[in-house]
C-alpha cells in the first residue's frame, strides 16, 4: 500500500476570517478532495490579513491553492487534472465524466446570472431574467434527457431519473457547477425575489439530491457570506 500523500488545501476565509468564504473555485477543490476520500488539511486564509505564509508559498496568487507532498500548485483547472490523475483507482474513485456533454451542462448560467443581478435598470430586467431563465431551462432539459447508459438499460425510457449531471455519482462536472448554482440560488432570492421554478423538475430534483450530500452542503459558504460578497455588485431594482 503506497504511503498516503500529504495534502493541504488553502481556501478563502469568510468575513469572520475563519469559516469557508465565498469562492466557487475553492469549494470545487474542497468537494473533489472530499469525494476522493483522501486525508487532507483545510486552511482558510483571511484575505484581509493575508498572512506572510501566503507571500512565501504562492506570491501574488489568490486561493485556492494546494500543497501536495511539499509542492505548491496554484491553477484550479490544473489542480483538478492533477488530482484526478494522481488520486486514481483502485485506491481512489474516478471523478471524470463518462459523457463530455455533462462537462458543459449549465456553463452559461453564471454569466447570464451576473448580467441579470448586476443590472440597475428596471427596463432591462425582464429581458435579462428571460435569458437567465433560458439558461436554467437548458440545464433542466439536460438533466431530464436520458443518458446513453440509461437508454441501454431501458430503450423505452423517455425521461432520465439520474441524480446528478453524469449519472448517479457526483463527478468533476458537479463540483464545478454546484458551487455556482448555490450562489445563484441565494443571491437571486435576496436581490430579485427569484426562486428556481418548481416546473423545472430536473433541476429541482438535482438540487434536492445534492443538498442531501454532505460533501456539497458542508463545503458551501453560509448565506450571509455569499450575500456580503455580492453586496457591492448586486443592484436592487428601484421600482
Amino acid at each position: 500500500m503506497a504511503e498516503a500523500p500529504k495534502i493541504e488545501l488553502f481556501i478563502k476565509a469568510s468575513n469572520d476570517g475563519e469559516s469557508v468564504g465565498n469562492c466557487p473555485f475553492c469549494q470545487r477543490l474542497f468537494m473533489i478532495l472530499w469525494l476522493k476520500g483522501v486525508n487532507f488539511t483545510l486552511t482558510t486564509v483571511d484575505m484581509k490579513r493575508a498572512p506572510e505564509v501566503l507571500k512565501d508559498l504562492a506570491p501574488g496568487s489568490q486561493p485556492p491553492f494546494l500543497i501536495y507532498n511539499g509542492e505548491v500548485r496554484t491553477d484550479t483547472n490544473k489542480i483538478e487534472e492533477f488530482l484526478e490523475e494522481t488520486l486514481a483507482p483502485p485506491q481512489y474513485p474516478k471523478l471524470c465524466c463518462r459523457y463530455k456533454e455533462s462537462n458543459g451542462a449549465g456553463d452559461d448560467i453564471f454569466h447570464k446570472f451576473s448580467a441579470y443581478i448586476k443590472n440597475p435598470n428596471p427596463g432591462l430586467n425582464d429581458m435579462l431574467e428571460k435569458k437567465f431563465l433560458k439558461s436554467l431551462m437548458k440545464l433542466d432539459q439536460y438533466l431530464l434527457t436520458p443518458l446513453p447508459y440509461e437508454m441501454d438499460q431501458n430503450p423505452d425510457i423517455t425521461m432520465s431519473s439520474r441524480d446528478y449531471l453524469d449519472g448517479n455519482s457526483l463527478t468533476l462536472a458537479d463540483c464545478n457547477l454546484l458551487p455556482k448554482l448555490h450562489i445563484v440560488k441565494v443571491v437571486c432570492r435576496k436581490y430579485r425575489d427569484f426562486v428556481i421554478p418548481a416546473a423545472l423538475k430536473g433541476l429541482t430534483r438535482y438540487l434536492e439530491k445534492v443538498y442531501q450530500r454532505e460533501e456539497f452542503r458542508c463545503s458551501c459558504p453560509n448565506d450571509p457570506e455569499i450575500l456580503h460578497a455580492y453586496h457591492s455588485v448586486a443592484k436592487y431594482l428601484n421600482k
